[in-house]
């Protein structure tokens, strides 16, 4: 080849090399604008600002974030401290009373009881304590724990629960008392094995050695175990201050009970339209057939493996990945945990006679009319069927007949969709209430019933009715 038809060949690669050059240089240029953004299902996976950066930047805007959630909270709720007189969970907790969602101005309960749902929606009538409650950083999301959970982890394993970026917001009042009593089906001769300690890694083969049979101790070690998780883990993207070592499942369920930990569902994209989790006793899982709130799925080994493969990456799992999945095996460590769950006892009732109805010599007048509501006009067991209160099902409450669409503090106010039916047996000791607990009360779950079904209950109804769960 001369050098004349080599310098010929080389003029068209270096041409393309310019033009390619050029048109790099002025897509590299190109402002990416917030009308360019797309949403997309999948989070980030390399992460480009340094982590100590991160960590002052969002410790930076955390009063901020949260002095923005309790604003939110105080102008939905009555947040002050009003027990009920006598009324208590097993370890002598008291049981807040009330109805502590707020009414609009000039507004009564019997007033918009009165109203039609198209009237409420048009008004703007629907109490806001009533709209889904968004998480204390809806963008943001992730497992957020108790402050008193936090101090006892670390005080038993040194393990820090504590995030840099936010808070919990409920007050400790509205929350299950802690720690919880344990009750077992296998021994209800012993009552509560908790011995009034929170069961850690540090502490559950001293309680439960003689009492369990090898595979369920072997389960509630697992369940006791942490692993990565999408907020608590070792990477750069992290929401806590040194690199950890995860959460356990019982971090959420607290003795296998509830300590009210939140997070959002991993299922739901975009971000804006993920519902807040409040956590769920896992007492009497035995009975129950569906798990997870919308998920409907249909083991507690279904549901024990999907929280680790998914829930704790929110969904994601190239994130999962990369800050290190476990992957429990199924035929034994899933097996194993289950196996223990679903020896979780409710707590004692002993007004309840076999069937899970009232004993007439036990129980109260109040109680007793209540028990009458719950099965006739406040057609509450058209769902919560005795004797353990569930029908093992779904329901769509199709709120959204009461309401406009509408942003609470970067979470969307809109449809709800079906609704797996919770257990309300010993349903006093698992405050707040409704899937993400925007209900504080028991009163507050009678009034949002009553306007929801149009079942028009009058105050004394409305009492006794409250009266009556409280024995469950």
């Amino acid at each position: 080849m001369t050098r004349r038809r080599f310098k010929w060949l080389l003029a068209p690669l270096f041409l393309g090399l310019i033009l390619v050059l050029g048109m790099g240089s002025f897509w590299g240029s190109k402002e990416v604008t917030a009308e360019s953004k797309v949403e997309s299902s999948y989070l980030p996976v390399h992460i480009t600002e340094p982590f100590a950066t991160t960590m002052t930047r969002m410790q930076g805007e955390k009063s901020k974030i949260m002095a923005r959630q309790m604003e939110l909270l105080n102008s939905r709720y009555d947040l002050s401290d009003h027990p009920a007189p006598g009324v208590t969970m097993t370890r002598g907790k008291p049981v807040q009373a009330g109805v502590r969602a707020k009414l609009p101005a000039d507004m009564t309960w019997e007033k918009l009881a009165a109203l039609t749902p198209e009237q409420i929606k048009e008004k703007g009538l629907f109490p806001i304590g009533f709209l889904p409650l968004p998480h204390p950083n809806q963008p943001e999301g992730g497992m957020v724990f108790p402050k008193f959970l936090i101090d006892e982890i670390k005080k038993q394993e040194a393990r820090d629960l504590t995030r840099f970026d936010l808070d919990f917001d409920l007050p400790d009042r509205f929350l299950p008392e802690f720690p919880p009593a344990i009750f077992l089906t296998t021994r209800p001769d012993l009552g509560d094995v908790s011995q009034g300690k929170l069961v850690t890694l540090d502490n559950y083969y001293a309680l439960f050695n003689g009492i369990l049979n090898p595979k369920q101790i072997e389960g509630l070690r697992l369940l006791l175990t942490p692993f990565m998780q999408q907020q608590f883990n070792q990477t750069e993207d992290r929401r806590s201050e040194r690199p950890s070592l995860g959460v356990a499942c019982f971090d959420c369920h607290a003795n296998g009970h509830s300590d009210a930990a939140t997070h959002l569902v991993g299922d739901i994209r975009p971000q804006q339209f993920r519902h807040r989790i409040d956590t769920p006793s896992l007492r009497g899982v035995n009975i129950q057939r569906l798990f997870g709130s919308q998920r409907a799925l249909k083991t507690v080994e279904d549901f024990t493996e999907f929280e680790q493969r998914a829930a704790y990456f929110d969904g994601d799992p190239v994130i999962a990945t990369k800050k290190g999945v476990n992957i429990l095996e199924r035929g034994s460590q899933v097996h194993d945990m289950a196996e223990f769950q679903e020896i979780l006892d409710f707590p004692p009732a002993p007004k309840l006679d076999v069937l899970g109805k009232l004993d007439p010599k036990q129980a109260t007048e109040a109680e007793m009319r209540g028990q009458a509501v719950f099965f006739g006009k406040g057609q509450c067991a058209d769902c919560h069927q005795a004797p353990y209160y569930t029908d093992n099902s779904m329901h769509n409450l199709k709120t959204e007949r009461f309401f406009k669409p509408q942003m609470v503090n970067g979470r969307m106010a809109s449809m709800d969709g079906p609704i797996k039916t919770f257990v309300l047996r010993g349903i006093k000791e698992s405050p707040p209430y409704l899937h993400d607990g925007r209900l504080l009360t028991l009163e507050d779950t009678v009034e949002f019933f009553n306007l929801v079904l149009g079942t028009k209950l009058n105050q004394q109804e409305k009492q006794d009715l409250v009266a009556f769960m409280r024995v469950l």
